[in-house]
């Protein structure tokens, strides 16, 4: 928006020679123009020429727009299916269009696909393709109409699932009658920071230098306390049109970060969810010319990091007498500590430093309402004697395929030995 409201003088002098504005504007006039506004004000003459510029409905920009903004559905019943999948980090999105003869209502109606796989980093270049398989599809906000987004995971030829492809493992774990008899549901708070484009610091910090402390951000208004709240809101009803589970959104304590809740989902839905949402923000900074870090410590310092807290609970948890299965739970937990750990997102080891409301990544801790525990059961939770945890050592960049399979396998499928279990429960002054 800010290119369209403060035009180029190249963009000026590609006005079409046939635009009824060009032709009825002289040279004589437009000097006539530009001279009286400048006996008044240099500004307001600049501002003047802004607006006459706008107005040109002949623009490349306005033709673009108009083009972009087609509905299609009136003349066909084609629809483009744009196919996500996870690139070779592990972390980058990667997608690219397809034509479909007519409109679907599940992923099992559209074709597997293939792409290079030696482009992305995840197949050599003498047996480069790899096979998507559609899994869940959304409502396309960015074309509207029929169109949809569809999450893919990636196989090789032979059916096999690529080291990449953690929905796969996931997708088992939350198939298994234990787990499906639970019903686990999730709540994930994503957290991410807003970078400037050229220069990769965060969006309304000055260049080089730094805001006042941290304080006044976190859920604040203003023009020197929020910092890409239509970013955030542009992408809180573009989820809702997806039909994600989004359920809130706020800004962060560091400035030029913000966060939005997803759930809750029921299983393997709460990854597939985490994905496109974070896809549909991708796309939305990038039409922004703004760039999106999930890094889990963008600034170091005295700034808070960026989690991925992740909110759990089973049917035993959220039934009467459900305190008893949480402190089961992370009793579990606190003996799979460097498991967790080590599936929960690169660089994390910056952020759980036992400070910015985390704790150390080396200590396994909980507690009830307290934001620097591993594990926070909510003051309610203990109240009702029911409810659910919170894992807060997540970190932005996780996948949430395999944070949330781990939480479902640790808590149902995974046995410790009562030697274990009576140690851990010991330690932790936990009465189970």
């Amino acid at each position: 928006m800010a290119q369209i409201l403060a035009p180029s003088t190249q963009w000026q002098m590609s006005m079409p020679k046939s635009s009824n504005l060009a032709s009825s504007m002289t040279t004589k006039m437009w000097s006539s123009l530009l001279l009286k506004q400048n006996k008044k004000a240099a500004a307001k003459s600049t501002a003047k020429f802004r607006v006459l510029a706008v107005k040109s409905e002949n623009s490349t920009i306005n033709r673009l727009e108009n083009l972009l903004n087609l509905d299609i559905t009136p003349f066909t019943d084609k629809i483009i299916a744009e196919y996500i999948w996870i690139g070779g980090s592990g972390i980058d999105l990667r997608s690219k269009s397809r034509t479909i003869s007519k409109p679907v209502k599940h992923p099992s109606e559209l074709p597997k696909w293939n792409y290079d796989g030696s482009s992305t980093g995840q197949a050599p270049g003498e047996d480069s393709e790899v096979i998507l398989y559609p899994q869940a599809i959304f409502k396309d906000p960015f074309r509207g109409g029929n169109n949809i987004l569809v999450i893919c995971d990636a196989y090789t030829p032979a059916g096999e699932p690529i080291p990449t492809n953690k929905r796969h493992k996931a997708a088992q774990i939350f198939s298994d009658p234990k787990v499906v008899a639970e019903v686990p549901w999730f709540g994930i708070e994503q957290e991410y920071t807003l970078l400037q484009t050229n220069v990769k610091w965060p969006l309304g910090w000055p260049v080089g230098g730094y805001p006042g402390p941290q304080g006044p951000y976190y859920c604040g208004a203003g023009a020197d306390k929020s910092f890409g709240r239509d970013i955030s809101d542009a992408h809180y009803k573009a989820c809702l049109y997806a039909g994600i589970d989004i359920s809130g959104t706020n800004g962060e304590v560091m400035p030029g970060q913000w966060e939005y809740q997803v759930g809750p989902s029921v299983g393997i839905d709460a990854g597939d969810h985490i994905w496109i949402s974070r896809y549909i923000l991708e796309r939305i900074t990038e039409q922004a010319g703004v760039v999106l870090s999930l890094d889990p410590k963008p600034i170091e310092g005295d700034w808070n990091g960026a989690g991925c807290h992740t909110n759990f609970s089973t049917k035993s948890m959220r039934e009467d007498g459900g305190y008893e299965a949480i402190k089961r739970s992370i009793l579990n937990l606190s003996l799979r500590h460097k498991d967790h750990i080590s599936a929960y997102g690169e660089g994390n080891e910056r952020r759980l430093t036992g400070k910015h409301e985390t704790a150390s990544i080396d200590t396994f801790s909980w507690g009830v309402a307290n934001r620097g525990c591993s594990i926070r059961v909510g003051r309610d939770t203990e109240k009702q004697g029911k409810g659910y945890l919170e894992d807060r050592r997540p970190a932005s960049n996780m996948d949430p395929y395999v944070v949330t399979s781990l939480l479902a396998e640790t808590t149902l499928l995974w046995q410790p030995t009562l030697e274990a279990e009576a140690l851990a429960a010991q330690k932790l002054a936990l009465n189970v």
